[in-house]
């Protein structure tokens, strides 16, 4: 599956952005992503991929602690999205963003954190908090 990242930016701590992942394959979009567990990810440099938030096939969310509270993942299986809206926006924050999507059974509704739970992975986005 192709996973089409987007809503990147600028902004002041304090601030909110919002994140769209939508997949694909081919040129074919509705339900794609239904069949998948997404997260979100985040990489600074020298440091190893970071899993933010994730979202099971049922929808239940998953959250890494350093965000807990400030971001909210959702997902639109019939508009093949899912989206990460990040509030309260710090300058550690600042990272390059990846969406990625593992394919799973309708019941599994695992926590998967791991950057090598994923085979497919959207480009990066820039996110930067800065004043």
């Amino acid at each position: 599956v192709q996973l089409q990242a987007s809503g990147g930016g600028l902004v002041e701590p304090g601030g909110s952005l919002t994140f769209s992942c939508t997949a694909s394959r081919g040129t074919f979009k509705v339900n794609i992503i239904s069949r998948y567990t997404v997260g979100w990810f985040r990489q600074t440099p020298g440091k190893e991929r970071e899993s933010v938030a994730t979202i099971s096939r049922s929808g239940l969310a998953y959250y890494d602690s350093s965000v807990e509270g400030r971001f909210a993942i959702s997902r639109d299986d019939a508009k093949s999205t899912v989206y990460l809206r990040m509030n309260s926006l710090k300058p550690e924050d600042t990272a390059v963003y990846y969406c990625a999507a593992r394919h799973v059974i309708l019941s599994d509704s695992n926590y998967y954190s791991r950057e090598n739970d994923y085979a497919d992975w959207g480009h990066g986005t820039q996110v930067t908090v800065s004043s």
